[in-house]
């Protein structure tokens, strides 16, 4: 049998770090391709999974390798409470985009325009694979793949398709921006094919995501309100997609 410290060394370069027992889960359960998953307690993480997730339970019996405390903050630098942690293949970018550019398009693609926060960016991704999204597409410099973005998704990032994006290579869709000066959007139908696009938690829009937009919408807030954070937009915007669109139920 391979050393996993061995494998995790060899492979950590290039693979994503599912760090804590949920990102495990959540990975496994969407299909992710996982080489190698370490832990200090074989025994309690399988009964958690037992008691949380019974549904990959076997998957990650054939997974998990206990390996003592020391070699295990040796590779993690951020141990998660769960004491598990797991390296994966990422989706490929062919891959990725083939699944954005599909049509008819059943969900709508989120687009993070140049967004700043890797937790806010990986909280983002966790709710666009809750309701079903697409995709999450960021512009601009931050990785959507960071450690920290995929700690902050859970491991969801699987669960969907996740890409960093120009503002040209955006998928086909009309494009609905969030955006104080937009119309209420409660009196708009999200479609499924939409794009809706958010822009950064400092600066709003850029202005080539402002003019590649089609429809300029706005969430409902109370005056001397500055603003809302940058995941509760997201999921005040696909609720009402949901809401008002054809989202599965």
């Amino acid at each position: 049998m391979n050393d996993p410290v061995r494998v995790w060394r060899q492979l950590r370069d290039d693979s994503v770090l599912l760090d804590g027992f949920h990102a495990l889960k959540h990975a496994v359960r969407f299909g992710a391709r996982v080489p190698v998953a370490v832990t200090t307690d074989r025994p309690a993480v399988l009964e958690l999974a037992g008691e949380l997730a019974p549904d990959v339970r076997a998957a990650l019996d054939g997974l998990l390798t206990e390996i003592p405390e020391t070699a295990f903050t040796a590779l993690v630098a951020r141990p998660h409470p769960t004491s598990v942690a797991a390296l994966a293949v990422r989706p490929s970018r062919a891959a990725n985009l083939e699944r954005l550019a599909g049509t008819p398009r059943t969900a709508p693609v989120v687009v993070l325009d140049n967004p700043r926060n890797l937790g806010n960016a990986g909280a983002v991704i966790r709710l666009a694979a809750g309701f079903g999204a697409t995709g999450v597409v960021t512009t601009g410099t931050l990785d959507p793949w960071h450690p920290t973005v995929v700690r902050g998704g859970a491991g969801l990032h699987f669960a969907t398709a996740v890409e960093r994006l120009a503002v040209d290579e955006l998928p086909a869709g009309p494009l609905f921006a969030l955006d104080p000066e937009g119309e209420d959007i409660r009196g708009t139908k999200l479609p499924d094919d939409a794009l809706l696009a958010f822009g950064s938690e400092r600066s709003g829009l850029s202005a080539e995501l402002r003019s590649r937009a089609d429809h300029l919408v706005s969430l409902p807030m109370r005056p001397q309100v500055s603003s809302y954070n940058l995941a509760t937009s997201v999921a005040m915007t696909l609720f009402h997609w949901s809401a008002t669109g054809d989202a599965p139920a």
